[in-house]
């Protein structure tokens, strides 16, 4: 008698994240940042650089974009073998780069993307050309499960400023308009001692997120590293509100173990690898929330 043998067991593999974005020398921001994020939270991270920048934590010194078909390559090169459970897309400097970007995810059927849509730096340098604006707004808002602006990025696709907390309801209310499924409108650049995030999505979801203000000078990479993070986390199955209060968390730990390190002479970065070794300082960021 010949028994049959058993089917083998798939074999076990790492939760893929892609990062397309920007390399940041000073390793505080963009694709480093994205990186240590990922490597953190338990996830492989895989990347498609779209522009080298010389910077460090006084600021940007110098930008070089990676030519679009080069850019399309590093994504077709990642997504044809290894591929992809996430994407969180940061600095597109060009409409060409933005088209590519848009071209490969509908090609590849790459889900979950994030949308942090890069346009100032944390020292005030500008990374984005104006004419790419539009072209970000009209390719890639309808491909993103999130779009993650700050205040002043919020600004910049509005054209008008957003003045206090009251009117982040209608900020967010007119990103939806511009295309995308949902809006993380992050209100940190408001003044006081909360920090007030709110989370809106096309079907109607209003979810203010409020937290302590962590006194710190080391804010460098904030926005990168928070929007790797609620990718991650789609990437690993959550639904997008867990995911957004999972990263937020992580990205309040962070900040939090990294306030007093001093790196640099400006604004430093966060401490991303704190959570195998201070979880501690995660779970007395959360009581205070």
């Amino acid at each position: 008698m010949t028994i049959p043998t058993p089917p083998a067991s798939p074999q076990p593999r790492y939760v893929r994240v892609l990062s397309i974005a920007g390399s940041d020398s000073g390793g505080g921001a963009g694709i480093q940042a994205d990186l240590k994020t990922f490597c953190a939270l338990g996830c492989y991270g895989m990347t498609a650089i779209s522009a080298i920048t010389a910077q460090n934590t006084l600021g940007v010194t110098g930008i070089h974009g990676v030519p679009p078909d080069m850019l399309r390559a590093q994504i077709d090169a990642v997504a044809q073998d290894i591929g992809v459970d996430a994407v969180k897309i940061g600095m597109l400097a060009s409409p060409d780069v933005v088209r590519v970007v848009a071209e490969a995810i509908r090609a590849h059927g790459l889900p979950h993307v994030v949308l942090d849509p890069v346009m100032v730096a944390t020292s005030g340098d500008r990374l984005i050309a104006s004419e790419t604006v539009q072209v970000l707004v009209s390719e890639l808002f309808p491909l993103a499960e999130v779009v993650t602006p700050n205040l002043d990025e919020a600004a910049l696709l509005l054209g008008h400023p957003i003045d206090g907390i009251d009117a982040l309801e209608d900020a967010a209310q007119e990103l939806l308009r511009l295309g995308a499924p949902a809006v993380l409108l992050k209100g940190g650049h408001l003044k006081g001692e909360r920090v007030v995030d709110l989370l809106a999505t096309q079907a109607g979801l209003r979810k203010r997120l409020e937290s302590a203000r962590i006194a710190t000078h080391n804010g460098h990479g904030t926005g990168c590293t928070l929007s790797s993070a609620i990718a991650a986390f789609l990437a690993q199955g959550h639904e997008l509100p867990e995911a957004v209060e999972k990263g937020r968390a992580y990205i309040l730990g962070a900040i939090a173990a990294g306030a007093q390190v001093r790196t640099g002479r400006g604004h430093g970065p966060l401490n991303h690898g704190f959570a195998p070794i201070a979880q501690r300082v995660l779970d007395g960021v959360m009581a205070a929330v």
